[in-house]
């Protein structure tokens, strides 16, 4: 199992073998679903696909053993605008299926900042600012 986190940018999900849950959070500050989310099961049986456009952040958590799946940006990384929020922010209320103490995380992943207190999508610019 691999350990569930909600980074930003364009994201385009595939899976390709086994199950992972997907999950797009909306952070554009002035929408009517500001801090909302939605989860998504993809399954080489169900063969869905996921799309998360600028303005959400994205996060997964792998549900099968030897899960393969390919994703596409909409640019090259910089460590000067990676961003995150923590995947396990109450506000949020995620439901990951597996358990907290089950997730494999990275230092970096248990070091993200609650929605309240990260930087977001400001209204309409797609550019981030700070919450508050």
């Amino acid at each position: 199992m691999a350990g569930a986190l909600l980074k930003t940018g364009v994201f385009f999900q595939a899976l390709i073998k086994g199950k992972v849950l997907d999950v797009a959070v909306d952070i554009r500050s002035g929408s009517p679903t500001f801090g909302q989310h939605i989860s998504v099961e993809l399954s080489e049986q169900n063969k869905c696909q996921l799309f998360v456009p600028r303005g959400f952040a994205h996060g997964f958590v792998v549900l099968e053993d030897d899960t393969i799946f390919a994703y596409k940006v909409d640019n090259y990384y910089s460590p000067a605008h990676d961003r995150g929020i923590a995947f396990d922010d109450t506000a949020l209320n995620i439901n990951w299926v597996v358990p907290k103490g089950e997730l494999k995380l990275s230092g970096k992943d248990t070091q993200q900042l609650g929605l309240s207190e990260a930087e977001v999508f400001a209204d309409g610019l797609g550019l981030y600012r700070a919450v508050g």
